[in-house]
This record gives structure tokens, C-alpha cells and sequence, in this order.
């Protein structure tokens, strides 16, 4: 086993906090960088993404002849992290959810055709993506067979007929990805389908409000009342529906897990900044045996966070589905980021819970992480479902 990362990955990672220090963070302290949403203004979010394209930090997920880095997961890894120590950073790199697991599919399965039409104008910047699949009850949610929006064929196209909502991202995107049921077949009875923003026959209902901060487009509920889909915008074949939103879901969820690692390492930032000067009846909070509990505590469960999510990332790279690595790290993490921001405002006190860091924004994202791409519990699931089907083989070493 060897855990160590090239020169040059290293030399990534390097480039990328510093990066990450002298143009990123410094937008965070100033409100009037931020939109109504509480996200960076768009006309901002432009000119630091200029600067990391002349940097050679941009798309580190997207192949090299449509603009991307072409870096392997596992160095997706490495940069993500260093990436999400700033709340702003995944946009500035453009490695966000949700266009990363659009663009990352769209690589993956995507016709030549429909990379250039589709992938292209998002890994260069000019558009965002959605990825429309939940649906309101009695719908689909984390479980894809009660998906109840519909295809019909009518002559050379397909119409789609529906309610989705939680998509994220819908209200600033023009590329999109829907998955409606073309048959009743439990396996093969859903399919993926591009659109345009501009096409008709769908239309936003509302931009749901949230817990926020939010990202780009908020989250949408969307209606579909005769959208029109030629046969060259199916998303791979008629019935691949489930198959391609396994093959999207399983990286966008590890890259989640990537960058939530560093909001937390963030959070312990600005902690141990506060801590090492703060004084109290006597004695720095940082020399207090309960203060160092806490911070160790959390350093402990970012490590394993990590380990996890290389683990899942080295596996999905050798050609792996990773479906338990994925879901271990996608429950740890999701803890991790909460309890670290937690405790970072908790070691802040009455600053930590205010507005003057970032520590509050970091702590009302992190409550979605345990509902995002799967609630952990669905995870767990996963993870018992496994561990019944393999028995003791469940922790066998890969040979």
C-alpha cells in the first residue's frame, strides 16, 4: 500500500491553496460580494474564474480536448479539498455540484455529438447544467422505481409529461438532464433525456426556499406539460435511465465528499485561529484540556473522512463501483462537516454563531450534506444490504 502522492499532485495541491488564499477567501469577508442568495455574485464569480483558467485550475474533472485538466479521481481528490476551503471555491475552479457530475457523465457516456453540443459549452464555462430526478411524493426520490414523470413516444421524438422538484441549480442552468419512465420494466424502465432551457413545453414553478446559503439556481420544483425531445438528445440508450444516473451519482456523491472535507478542515482553521489568542480566567483556550479534546476530536474524524474517500476514489479509478466505499464515506463525511462546524462556532462563541465568519454559512450547508444524493440512512441501507450478501466477505481486502 503506498499513500503517497506525486510530485506533481503535490505541486497541484500547492498551487491550488495558494490559489485558494490570495483570491478566494479574501472575497468572503466583504457582504457586498455576495447575491440575495447568500452565494458570490456571478459578475465576481467571473472574474476569479479568469484568473484560474490563466492559472491552469480549471475543470479538473473534464477531459483535456473539451477544456478540462483530464485529472484522475483520486487527484480530484487532492485538489477538491484544497479547493472547499473556501465556500466559494468549487464555482471559481468550476468543480461545483451540480454541473461536476453532469460534466463527468456527459465525458462518460455522452456521444461525440452530445459532448460537443452539451458538455463543451459547460466545461468552458458558458452555461450551467441540472439534473432533474427527484419528484414530490408519491414520486421518486432515493429510490429511482417510483419515478412516475413519463416519455411517450409520438412520431421521431419523445414527450415528457411531469412534476419534479429539489433541482438543483435549475433556475440558472440552460444544459439539463431529466429521467422520466419510457416503460413499466422494474430495470430498464427509465431513460435520460438532454434539454435546453429554451425548449418549450416545461417551465419552473418556484425556486424552493431553504435553510440556505444557496448555490446558483437554487433548487427548483419543475413542470413538464409536453416537452419534446428528439432521438439524438436521449442520454444514452431507451431503458439506460438507471444506469446512467448510477454511473453520474456514485462520483458526484464521493466529490461531495471531497469538498465537504475542505469546509471542515476550514472550520478547524478558523477555530484554532481563535483559540490560540482568546484568553479566559486566566488561560488561553487553546491550553484547555476540554478545547483540545474538541479540536482533536474533529482532526480524527476529517482523517478517516479522508482515507475514506481515497479508498472510494483509488476504487472507482480501477474500474470499480465502489457502492459501499462510496455510501462509508458519504455517512462519515456528511458527520464530519456537521460536527466541525459545529464546534468551530462553538470554540468562536457568540462570534462563531454571527455573520463575521463564515463558520454559520458553513454550518447551515452542512445540514444538507446528510440529505443530499441519498439521506445516510438510505446509505446505511446500502451498507447493511451488502454486508447480509457478503457475510464476512464484507471487509475483504481487494488482491
Amino acid at each position: 500500500m503506498d499513500f503517497k502522492i506525486s510530485p506533481e499532485l503535490e505541486s497541484l495541491r500547492l498551487r491550488t491553496r495558494s490559489f485558494v488564499d490570495e483570491h478566494i477567501i479574501p472575497l468572503e469577508s466583504d457582504p457586498a460580494n455576495y447575491d440575495e442568495y447568500e452565494n458570490i455574485r456571478l459578475d465576481v464569480l467571473e472574474g476569479v474564474r479568469v484568473k484560474a483558467r490563466k492559472a491552469g485550475l480549471w475543470a479538473p474533472q473534464s477531459p483535456k480536448e473539451y477544456g478540462g485538466m483530464g485529472l484522475p479521481i483520486t487527484s480530484w481528490a487532492v485538489m477538491y479539498e484544497e479547493a472547499n476551503r473556501s465556500i466559494f471555491g468549487p464555482s471559481a475552479f468550476n468543480c461545483q455540484a451540480p454541473d461536476d457530475g453532469n460534466m463527468n457523465v456527459l465525458a462518460k457516456v455522452g456521444t461525440p455529438a452530445q459532448k460537443e453540443k452539451w458538455l463543451r459549452p459547460i466545461v468552458e464555462g458558458k452555461v450551467r447544467s441540472s439534473f432533474a430526478m427527484t419528484e414530490p411524493h408519491p414520486g421518486g426520490g432515493s429510490d429511482p422505481s417510483m419515478i412516475r414523470t413519463r416519455a411517450e413516444k409520438k412520431g421521431n421524438k419523445w414527450v415528457i409529461t411531469g412534476h419534479k422538484w429539489f433541482t438543483s441549480g435549475a433556475a440558472a442552468a440552460s444544459h439539463f438532464i431529466v429521467v422520466a419512465r419510457t416503460s413499466d420494466d422494474k430495470r430498464r424502465g427509465l431513460t435520460a433525456f438532454l434539454f435546453h432551457k429554451d425548449q418549450p413545453g416545461w417551465r419552473i414553478v418556484r425556486r424552493i426556499p431553504t435553510l440556505g446559503p444557496e448555490e446558483h439556481g437554487g433548487t427548483c420544483e419543475l413542470k413538464f406539460d409536453g416537452l419534446e425531445i428528439p432521438e439524438e438528445d436521449v442520454f444514452m440508450c431507451i431503458g439506460d435511465g438507471l444506469k446512467m444516473t448510477q454511473t453520474r451519482l456514485g462520483p458526484a456523491r464521493l466529490t461531495h465528499c471531497m469538498r465537504w472535507l475542505g469546509l471542515s478542515k476550514r472550520c478547524m482553521e478558523i477555530a484554532q485561529d481563535y483559540v490560540k489568542d482568546r484568553e479566559g480566567f486566566g488561560i488561553k483556550l487553546a491550553d484547555r484540556e476540554s478545547v483540545q479534546i474538541k479540536l482533536g476530536e474533529v482532526a480524527h474524524q476529517i482523517q478517516i473522512g479522508r482515507l475514506l474517500t481515497m479508498y472510494a476514489a483509488w476504487k472507482l479509478e480501477s474500474g470499480d463501483r465502489a457502492r459501499k466505499e462510496v455510501s462509508m464515506a458519504k455517512i462519515h463525511v456528511a458527520d464530519t462537516l456537521h460536527m466541525a462546524a459545529d464546534v468551530g462556532i462553538q470554540l468562536n462563541g457568540a462570534r462563531g454563531y454571527s455573520k463575521d465568519t463564515v463558520l454559520q454559512w458553513i454550518y447551515r450547508w452542512a445540514r444538507a450534506a446528510k440529505l443530499v444524493d441519498g439521506a445516510s440512512e438510505v446509505h446505511k441501507m446500502v451498507l447493511a444490504r451488502f454486508m447480509r450478501e457478503e457475510g464476512s466477505d464484507f471487509w475483504r481486502w481487494d488482491v
